[in-house]
């Protein structure tokens, strides 16, 4: 299978969405420039730690020489993806002070260690993280409430009930 290697010098949108219903869905970072779309399916965790550290990582950055930007809303952008271009493995954070990018790095998560797993790249500027820390918070947010006592997530079907009840 051929896995796209995305090494891009711009972002144009940045978002993290689901599919399936609730205790069941499906997480995905997606990625555009210009015409180009690229989904990668990961987990519920890794969106939330992303979301946290990128949220620390700009309260810790210098002072910015460029004009903000009106906060970007994320609504609506997330489109429902095929097959994913991979399964992220690990993601890393960078930050190009040059021209005022954070870099997001993902890679792919194999099985195989004589596979070379696929890599990207996504320098997003500091508005586009802004917004998805908050579309992510909210996203993670959003999926089944915890149980009061031990905090697991209650199934849908069991109308609240845990076991832990007992």
């Amino acid at each position: 299978m051929n896995r796209p290697e995305i090494n891009w010098d711009d972002t144009d949108v940045f978002i993290a969405g689901t599919t399936g219903p609730q205790g069941r869905r499906v997480f995905y970072l997606q990625a555009q420039r210009v015409n180009e779309l690229i989904s990668l399916k990961l987990e519920k965790q890794q969106v939330s730690g992303l979301a946290e550290f990128l949220d620390r990582m700009l309260d810790d950055l210098p002072p910015s020489d460029i004009e903000s930007e009106d906060s970007l809303v994320l609504e609506d952008l997330f489109i429902e993806p095929g097959e994913p271009a991979w399964v992220v493995g690990s993601l890393g954070v960078t930050y190009q002070q040059s021209n005022d990018r954070i870099v997001l790095f993902a890679e792919e998560l194999i099985r195989d260690e004589d596979v070379i797993p696929a890599q990207a790249r996504f320098p997003l500027n500091r508005q586009q993280v802004a917004a998805f820390v908050i579309h992510a918070r909210e996203l993670v947010a959003s999926g089944r409430p915890p149980c009061p006592w031990c905090e697991a997530p209650l199934e849908p079907s069991n109308q609240g009930w845990c076991p832990c009840e007992n």
